[in-house]
């Protein structure tokens, strides 16, 4: 006998991914993007999160926020190489893939980009969401500083 099974799924995940095969336009409180609704979903992670000693005693919200705050990162990346001409088609699918294309299509002169592409997927990625080894609160907060700052630097 087959049962089904009915499971809410997240309105917002729902719309991003709708976003990203082009069936969807942003939403109005970020018409240019996602990444900050991402950015903003990530900080709201951290607040519901318990602190004790400058510590977040549970790392599942951490690690929530880590994913989302890459994942801001990855639609900064998109919506500034759509800017410059790629189709969503065109668009990297590796972290290999990304750091190749802000080379060639946003830091032509300056690697910088790069180095600190490398450096968020290193942190965000790797360290605090697959790996979840930071939680101290200061550490966690720099490193959402340092994601917002380079969306800015791709979306001014």
């Amino acid at each position: 006998m087959n049962r089904l099974l009915f499971v809410s799924i997240d309105t917002d995940i729902i719309e991003s991914v709708q976003l990203s095969m082009g069936t969807v336009r942003p939403s109005k409180t970020h018409p240019e993007g996602e990444a900050l609704r991402y950015m903003e979903n990530a900080k709201g992670l951290l607040k519901a999160a318990a602190i004790e000693d400058n510590i977040y005693l549970d790392k599942k919200p951490v690690r929530e926020a880590f994913g989302t705050a890459y994942l801001a990162i990855l639609e900064a990346v998109n919506e500034a190489l759509i800017k410059k001409g790629l189709t969503r088609k065109e668009l990297p699918k590796s972290v290999d893939g990304y750091m190749a294309s802000i080379k060639k299509h946003l830091s032509v002169n300056n690697g910088k980009l790069v180095r600190e592409f490398d450096s968020l997927y290193e942190s965000l990625h790797i360290a605090g969401y697959y790996r979840g080894l930071l939680y101290h609160v200061d550490t966690v907060k720099d490193e959402m500083k340092a994601a917002e700052t380079f969306i800015k630097k791709l979306l001014p």
